[in-house]
């Protein structure tokens, strides 16, 4: 299995995405958006769509050569889009989201139809194909999951302290704005990286399920984020192996053994948690936040 260039390109996509999602999903569960990856994977299939039609217009073969980049570009305006919307509150979130889910789809069923193709065509971005991923699919994962990490892991502290608390940011002199529109853009690169994984459909459960584990035992916001990305990385690498040996699609593999862990990880949490000295339920939260204010003077 270790020895095909095949499975050694799937599993290098695995861990970079299993490793880069639970990151992302840490924000976005802080913020309580946890379904705006749906949202996003929704649009991203529309760019999906787009790229086919304009590759199909300029001659460039293959015709889903500018996929990813259609769905990087789209999914970065789509999450833009909801964050202003969140931010300026003309509607709720929920419906903004609503609006991306049937919006992203049809224009994706639209614009693939246009360009020549069928619904066929976007069954493994829906569901991810990570068995038939390519070196120039390699190459965008390694170069968009490196730049999630780096900016997720190296700015946490600040993109904590405006996910935990905007007034408490802004009153820190932090950029709230620039950090909202950057947790955005993250989370739309993060779900670009994953559907060849997971598929658009999943992606929002590789990025959230791992960190619902993490919360479970970790009591401080960076022990969650490393326990979660970890979570993922494994679960990641044990569904693409299971894939290898058993005819399962690897997407929705991984999603189910990270949801059996968390299962796991429930049952046993009343016998293996200590119990907390304190009725402060986020021990972290000073401390977290402490790290984001003195970083800005």
């Amino acid at each position: 299995m270790i020895g095909s260039p095949l499975m050694q390109r799937a599993f290098l996509a695995a861990v970079l995405v299993g490793a880069a999602a639970p990151v992302v999903g840490t924000f976005l569960v802080q913020r309580r958006m946890s379904l705006m990856g749906d949202g996003i994977g929704h649009v991203a299939l529309t760019g999906v769509a787009l790229g086919w039609l304009v590759g199909n217009w300029t001659g460039i073969a293959p015709h889903d050569a500018l996929a990813v980049p259609g769905a990087v570009v789209l999914a970065i305006v789509g999450s833009v889009v909801i964050e202003l919307v969140r931010e300026r509150g003309q509607t709720n979130g929920d419906l903004a989201l609503a609006l991306m889910f049937y919006g992203g789809i049809a224009g994706g069923v639209l614009l693939i139809k246009v360009a020549g193709g069928t619904n066929a065509n976007l069954i493994s971005y829906l569901f991810g194909s990570i068995s038939t991923v390519s070196v120039t699919d390699l190459v965008w994962t390694v170069v968009l999951a490196v730049l999630v990490l780096v900016v997720g892991v190296g700015l946490r502290a600040a993109l904590f302290a405006v996910s935990h608390d905007e007034e408490f940011a802004r009153a820190s002199g932090l950029p709230v704005r620039l950090l909202n529109m950057l947790i955005a853009t993250i989370a739309a690169l993060t779900v670009t990286v994953a559907m060849r994984v997971v598929g658009l459909l999943l992606v929002s459960a590789l990025m959230i399920v791992p960190v619902a584990v993490a919360q479970l035992y970790a009591r401080s916001f960076s022990r969650t984020m490393a326990v979660a990305s970890g979570i993922g990385v494994a679960v990641s690498i044990v569904g693409l192996a299971i894939t290898y040996w058993e005819d399962f699609p690897p997407g929705a593999t991984i999603v189910i053994l990270a949801i059996l862990v968390y299962g796991v990880a429930s049952t046993l949490r009343p016998f293996l948690r200590r119990p907390q000295t304190t009725g402060d339920p986020h021990l972290d939260v000073s401390d977290d936040v402490l790290i984001a204010s003195t970083a800005t003077d």
